[in-house]
């Protein structure tokens, strides 16, 4: 029976072999994870260097910031004795001299409704005529503003003229542009450039009144009931805190930033830096795409679209055909709700509808005789409100390319906005008044002024999520919110309603720039020519956060559609993408 199985005698070598392939396996195995130990040492010290030269970047940047800011220091210092040697003229400068620089150089020409806000020339009145002695770099598209901006000037009941922001970078390590001094005063509003005030540093000094507590680290002659200072009674003018003397509790620190949070009210929000935008020109705008994905920015001469995720830029949109002479600055961008187009406003009064994936223009809209300084996108897609220095709002239509409602006002449109649900569109002026119309009649039905209005030109509105309330920002300082009256689709019979203000904002420092609500509806978000960005209890008024993010003003405030977001864009070249969440108190221990 043994000559019947012969194979099974061959089978005997068969654990040899298998032992022979494992070792093979096992060798190769070694040696793949030995070659990729190597790899990972190599990645490592490659790794290792990028951080040595971040850190050397990093350490040559803080020195060009110290040697700039000493620069600055000391051009100040000299303006002073200047001033204090010869008085006013030596802020009349030679026809080939440039005025001492203010980091950064904001070239909006003369005509423009921003430049004499930020350029710091002819404060005091409404309509802020920019210094003339910038008229030779008009260039040839630009013409003059609305007969108000150039004549208009400061009635009897005009508040106190504003504070020159300090110019320069700040001199510590937060970023707030005011100190406990009054300003000095300044001189007239007309073509020559006011006189610089001394400059403050960033935190009062302590040889300096600190409010009505002495400093403990003070003269010891001096009795003090306690060493521990009581809450400060500063109200909302958060700029008016000491941020070295408020507790952790109460502020949050970044490299170049910094928040400080109202010691009044309980502390809701946390707030922190996602990224951080340059540009090669003033940010004049800042708008985000309805799925909050990406970020849009207007600056001189393109616009640009960044991925909010990854702050990279996506696209830049240029107008290829318009002569590169002189500046153009985009004004105001929006995306279409479905984020395929791209509207921009211009100086140089053209409206134009980008197609974003093929990066050409889908639409050129004209009509308009003065700059576009406002454009908004209603929900339904179709239709763009614009508002220019031309006394017009203009509703357009982007399927058929026609001009369907144009409204007219007596002074120049600063800022214009569409109602969530396309119904109403809402504008603020050079002349203090917000007016609401339906925009599909265009009769004009809601008229917000009067003993509760603004004081001084509306520079931005906005509607609520809700659209049942309105905010708008002025050149007076405060942001307003009113409640609209007329129903919706409900023709006006009795003609036009005064709206109720229910709350007025203050504590900003400056003008405010630009106003907008939450998606959530629960803050109110300001930007102002104090350089900082607040947060507003939009039921109580009071201010929840004063952030100090820029070394210019900020122009333009935008929050995220889908929450948790927010942009601003600043005169010192850059836009910023922050986040806001609810404030988690930490656990001790």
């Amino acid at each position: 029976m043994s000559s019947m199985y012969p194979s099974h005698r061959g089978m005997v070598q068969a654990p040899s072999r298998l032992n022979e392939l494992l070792d093979q396996v096992r060798s190769e195995f070694e040696t793949s994870q030995a070659r990729n130990g190597e790899y990972e040492h190599k990645i490592q010290q490659q790794v290792q260097e990028m951080d040595v030269i971040r850190q050397t970047v990093f350490q040559l940047e803080a020195a060009h910031t110290a040697m700039k800011q000493k620069y600055e220091d000391e051009i100040q210092r000299l303006s002073r004795e200047l001033e204090a040697r010869g008085g006013a003229h030596v802020q009349q400068h030679p026809p080939n001299s440039a005025p001492p620089p203010a980091p950064p150089s904001i070239g909006h020409g003369p005509r423009d409704l921003f430049g004499g806000i930020m350029s710091g020339g002819g404060q005091g009145g409404p309509g802020l005529a920019p210094p003339q002695q910038q008229d030779v770099q008009q260039p040839q598209h630009q013409i003059p503003p609305p007969t108000a901006l150039q004549q208009q000037q400061p009635p009897p009941n005009q508040p106190p003229q504003q504070p020159q922001p300090t110019p320069g970078y700040p001199q510590s390590s937060f970023m707030n542009g005011y100190n406990n001094q009054p300003p000095h005063p300044t001189a007239s509003p007309g073509a020559k450039r006011p006189p610089r005030p001394p400059p403050g540093p960033g935190t009062p000094n302590q040889n300096q009144p600190q409010g009505p507590y002495p400093d403990p680290r003070g003269s010891p002659q001096v009795p003090r009931p306690s060493p521990v200072p009581a809450i400060p009674s500063v109200g909302n003018n958060l700029a008016d805190l000491d941020p070295e003397r408020q507790p952790a509790s109460l502020k949050k620190e970044g490299p170049d930033w910094f928040a400080l949070f109202n010691p009044r009210v309980p502390r809701l929000l946390d707030v922190d830096l996602v990224h951080t935008l340059d540009h090669h020109s003033v940010v004049c705008c800042v708008r985000f795409s309805q799925d909050g994905k990406y970020v849009a920015t207007g600056c001189n001469r393109s616009a640009q679209i960044f991925d909010v995720a990854t702050g990279q830029k996506v696209s830049t949109l240029l107008d290829e055909s318009v002569d590169r002479e002189g500046d153009l600055y985009i004004r105001s961008v929006c995306f279409s709700p479905d984020g395929r187009f791209l509207a921009t406003g211009a100086e140089d009064k053209q409206i134009r509808v980008w197609d974003i994936q093929n990066r050409v223009i889908r639409h050129t809209f004209h009509g308009h005789e003065q700059d576009i300084y406002s454009l908004d996108f209603a929900r339904n897609g179709r239709h763009i409100a614009s508002g220019s220095g031309d006394r017009t709002v203009r509703v357009w239509d982007i399927e058929n390319g026609q001009n369907v409602l144009t409204l007219s006002i007596e002074d120049g449109v600063t800022t214009v906005a569409i109602s969530p649900d396309g119904k109403l569109v809402a504008a603020g002026s050079l002349d203090k008044s917000v007016r609401v119309w339906d925009a599909h009649t265009g009769y004009l039905i809601e008229r917000l002024e009067g003993a509760d209005g603004h004081r001084d030109s509306v520079y931005s509105v906005a509607f609520s999520p809700n659209g049942k309330d309105l905010v708008s920002g002025s050149l007076d300082k405060t942001i307003k919110m009113w409640e609209l009256h007329t129903p919706r689709g409900v023709p006006s019979i009795t003609g036009t309603t005064r709206g109720k203000c229910i709350k007025t904002f203050e504590g900003h420092k400056d003008f405010v720039l630009s106003v907008a609500l939450t998606p959530d509806n629960k803050w109110v978000l300001s930007g102002s020519k104090d350089r900082g960005v607040q947060f507003w209890d939009p039921q109580t008024a009071s201010a929840q956060l004063m952030l100090q993010g820029h070394k210019n003003s900020v122009i333009s405030v935008a929050p995220s559609p889908a929450g948790g977001l927010f942009a601003t864009g600043s005169g010192d070249m850059r836009a910023r993408i922050w986040s806001y969440e609810p404030y988690r108190q930490p656990h001790l221990g």
